[in-house]
């Protein structure tokens, strides 16, 4: 009974042994090892092997990068006006060691910093300057921030602001001249795009009004070259049935009694326009008539010759 008992204390002390003996590390974290109360060594992510009862791990360090949030921090600016400011810390622990050893809270020490860097940095510029600057104050406590945590183990990869408070009054104030200047800003452009406007509207009328002169300049061409060729085509007929009546009439050989008779059968033709209220006889006229006369009248004077005498 006794040996059971001994052997089964053993096992017990043999299988707690083997459990100190053997550590499994997860994935992105490192073991701290003493060895009788001094660091020995930095156990990896794996399978590690330990001495039991003098080998003790002391701390787990996460090896992922951390991201913290640190509450407002009220700082003063150079025109002495107090904002408060929320900052984002991306970090990352690159050696457990230093970080276990060389500092006793990596995450204050991290947080003092930043708060004491800040107003620092912000301290040097006025409210303007820190408000629409926020790239380069990320980018001066970044350097200050890595320079000064790199003998601890930590790498700091970003510094964000979050926002950048400035009190209630300066923010009515802001709000009122941002305001301001969006209504001038409206007002000019309001201005400039009915001077813009006008100015086209001129320039087109000004180009209808070219159009316009050239298309009926164009147009009184064309009429004048369309009358003159009419005119020019109407004399031309005109002179054509001259020309034809001309040769019909010197062809058909007419004696002056024929012209007389053609000349009396014109003149209604004269009278008959609208504007001839007054038309003078030509004096030919009386001539024409004598010879017309001489006409009817040669018949009459030989119509006796014809016959017998009267008895």
């Amino acid at each position: 009974m006794t040996q059971l008992v001994v052997a089964m204390v053993v096992v017990a002390v043999a299988g707690f042994a083997l459990y100190r003996t053997i550590r499994i590390v997860p994935q992105a974290q490192a073991y701290i090892v003493e060895r009788l109360g001094r660091y020995h060594r930095t156990l990896t992510p794996g399978l590690n092997i330990v001495v039991p009862f003098v080998d003790m791990v002391k701390t787990t360090v996460d090896l992922r990068e951390q991201v913290v949030s640190f509450p407002p921090q009220p700082v003063i600016t150079s025109d002495n006006l107090v904002v408060s400011i929320d900052t984002v810390i991306y970090f990352q622990v690159t050696d457990a060691k230093a970080a276990t050893y060389e500092i006793a809270n990596f995450l204050t020490g991290v947080e003092q910093l930043t708060v004491t860097t800040l107003r620092n940095v912000v301290g040097g510029m006025d409210l303007e300057r820190a408000l629409t600057s926020r790239e380069e104050i990320n980018s001066e406590l970044r350097g200050v921030l890595d320079e000064a945590t790199g003998k601890w183990g930590i790498r700091v990869n970003r510094v964000e602001l979050k926002a950048i408070d400035p009190p209630a009054s300066i923010q009515d104030s802001m709000e009122k001249q941002m305001r301001a200047d969006r209504d001038k800003r409206a007002s000019i452009l309001s201005a400039e795009g009915q001077k813009q406007s006008a100015i086209l509207t001129a320039e087109g009328e000004r180009q209808a009004a070219v159009l316009k002169a050239r298309g009926e300049a164009e147009a009184a061409v064309l009429r004048a070259q369309a009358d003159a060729e009419a005119q020019a085509m109407r004399a031309k007929g005109q002179a054509d049935a001259i020309a034809m009546v001309f040769r019909a009439i010197h062809e058909g050989n007419p004696d002056q009694n024929l012209l007389a008779y053609q000349y009396l059968q014109t003149l209604p033709e004269i009278a008959k326009g609208d504007a001839n209220k007054v038309w003078i006889v030509p004096s030919e006229m009386g001539k024409a008539l004598e010879g017309l006369g001489g006409l009817f009248a040669r018949p009459q004077e030989t119509r006796p010759q014809d016959g017998p005498p009267a008895r």
